[in-house]
């Protein structure tokens, strides 16, 4: 079991620049996949980024690839996602997720994939 907190939402205006943060706690030791996704109201949920156990590995959404970086640091048990150049259509309810892979990354982009997620984190892009 890991508990999965977000953080680092906010109003932000188009072209600007938000960093997510996301803090494990829990069975930390397990080697999770984390995943990015999120939800705009009125929306289905969907996948933004995710990131094997040793970082090695990073996937991102087309509609999001060249501006968002996912990245983790395992020490402290986080993950970020660090998004550039925003545009209004990027409002949305972010979440992270864990997957236990063993390391391993698969099905990154699936939902019901990811076993935990965090409260989620409100991001919006005014223009």
């Amino acid at each position: 079991q890991v508990q999965l907190v977000e953080s680092g939402g906010g109003l932000v205006q188009a072209g600007g620049s938000l960093r997510l943060s996301c803090a494990a706690s829990g069975r930390t030791s397990s080697r999770y996949t984390m995943g990015w996704f999120r939800q705009a109201p009125g929306k289905e949920r969907e996948f933004v980024a995710a990131i094997s156990w040793s970082g090695g590995s990073t996937y991102v959404a087309d509609s999001v690839k060249g501006r968002f970086t996912i990245s983790r640091d395992n020490a402290k048990n986080m993950v970020y996602l660090q998004m550039n150049r925003l545009k209004p259509e990027d409002t949305a309810v972010y979440y992270c997720a864990a997957q236990d892979r063993n390391g391993g990354i698969y099905y990154y982009s699936v939902e019901r994939q990811y076993e935990y997620w965090g409260q989620g984190t409100q991001v919006t892009v005014s223009s």
